[in-house]
């Protein structure tokens, strides 16, 4: 093959070419479409067909459009001029989304402040107020974007989620299906950041984990119906401390195999693939074996004095099915409060349900001892307390993936709300 003929490598056709890529000539379909009013024809011109209605997921104008936009808007497109062809009266309103976090945060940002208890210092109003200006920083970006994709929406009457019409026909939705009773009253746990005060949407979670050092610990609960004539005490594990005071159940697998073993002194429960966990320079003597069926229903003593059940069921060893055997102890310390499983155990068995934390992620008054701390400044305090109550087996580090807040850096926690 000849290398010395390069015409190959020339755009076949020169003129096409540069009037492509003239920057007069870019926007020649939009600016034909804009001119003769064509997106407003295709819908007048089809009267009396079947509509087809498309209300735009909507973007928020305070952050400058990107490719993922692009893509998105192209998937909107294709299905839009596709029912259009098919005989459809496609109306297609455009919409404009002014709330959430990337607003907020970026008016944070704006006046260097951060966090839900530094804007109600601010005042509500005026962060509302600077809130509403800045939704539409981009918006002029955001139209040119619209125009130069050919993407067909109808910019002249958007639709604004802080309009009052808007915010009232979402009310009038809520109050439908109330009329109809398919609301409840209840508890969702999510991730929660006590700082932004918010729960935080799943996929937000994608690339928020970093790499911490949390305390572990081996927690005893003694049971108030021991086998035999020595105290007997139920062993569990967690890397939460703080959310020991709201412990209202345990939870084993009710085909696991448990034993009851006397190590040391004492006489624990655990699962026995989870012996290992037991300190080995200890005699540890198995003094009998169970299935986990066989110890549901068992009851123990309240590990922390603060919760009070108020005539529901607390205190239980219950079955789960999340229960595994590749940590801990084979035994679930559960806190419906503050776990999604717990929770809809909670609601199966009908738990107690307590939740001393407030929504800026600190205890309340009601648990004096760690009133107004921060629940995870308050783990190194429980722990001290466990161990002089004589709860403690054993404390050590544990090294784990955990979820920050990638707005602000602050650890969330799972959280009833």
């Amino acid at each position: 093959m000849s290398h010395a003929d390069d015409s190959h490598k020339q755009p076949p056709y020169p003129s096409l070419a540069r009037k492509f890529h003239d920057a007069e000539s870019e926007h020649l379909i939009s600016a034909f479409w804009k001119k003769n009013d064509t997106f407003k024809r295709s819908i007048a011109a089809r009267e009396g067909a079947p509509d087809w209605v498309f209300y735009e997921g909507p973007p928020t104008a305070n952050g400058m459009p990107g490719v993922h936009h692009v893509i998105a808007r192209l998937c909107k497109d294709i299905m839009c001029r596709f029912k259009t062809m098919t005989g459809h009266r496609v109306v297609r309103k455009a919409g404009w989304d002014t709330h959430g976090l990337p607003v907020e945060r970026g008016v944070e940002k704006e006046l260097g402040i951060q966090g839900a208890q530094a804007i109600q210092e601010f005042g509500l109003e005026p962060f509302n107020d600077k809130c509403r200006e800045s939704v539409w920083t981009f918006k002029k970006e955001w139209d040119d974007f619209t125009e130069m994709l050919g993407y067909w929406v109808d910019l002249d009457d958007p639709y604004i989620t802080y309009d009052n019409d808007y915010i009232e026909s979402v009310w009038w939705i809520l109050g439908q299906f109330h009329e109809k009773g398919l609301l409840y009253k209840g508890h969702k746990v999510v991730p929660y950041c006590p700082v932004c005060g918010t729960p935080i949407s799943s996929h937000e979670m994608a690339n928020s984990y970093r790499q911490v050092d949390d305390p572990s610990i081996f927690v005893k609960l003694k049971a108030t119906d021991p086998s035999g004539n020595a105290d007997e005490y139920f062993l569990t594990w967690t890397t939460t401390p703080w959310t020991l005071p709201s412990n209202v159940a345990l939870a084993v697998g009710a085909d696991f195999d448990y034993v009851r073993v006397k190590h040391g002194d004492e006489v624990l429960i655990l699962a026995e693939a989870r012996l290992g966990v037991l300190d080995e320079e200890v005699e540890t003597e198995v003094l009998g074996k169970m299935k986990g069926r066989d110890l549901l229903g068992r009851r123990y003593e309240q590990l922390l004095p603060f919760c009070d059940p108020a005539g529901k069921n607390a205190f239980v060893v219950t079955g789960a099915d999340f229960v595994t055997l590749d940590s801990g102890t084979g035994i679930v310390h559960m806190a419906p409060a503050f776990g999604e499983d717990d929770y809809q155990v909670g609601r199966r068995e009908g738990l107690a349900f307590f939740n001393p934390v407030d929504a800026a992620g600190a205890f309340v008054e009601a648990i004096a001892p760690y009133a107004g701390q921060p629940v995870k400044t308050a783990d190194n305090q429980i722990i001290r307390d466990l161990r002089e109550q004589g709860k403690l087996l054993r404390q050590e580090t544990y090294t784990h993936d955990y979820p920050f807040h990638d707005r602000c850096g602050n650890p969330w926690i799972y959280y009833a709300c």
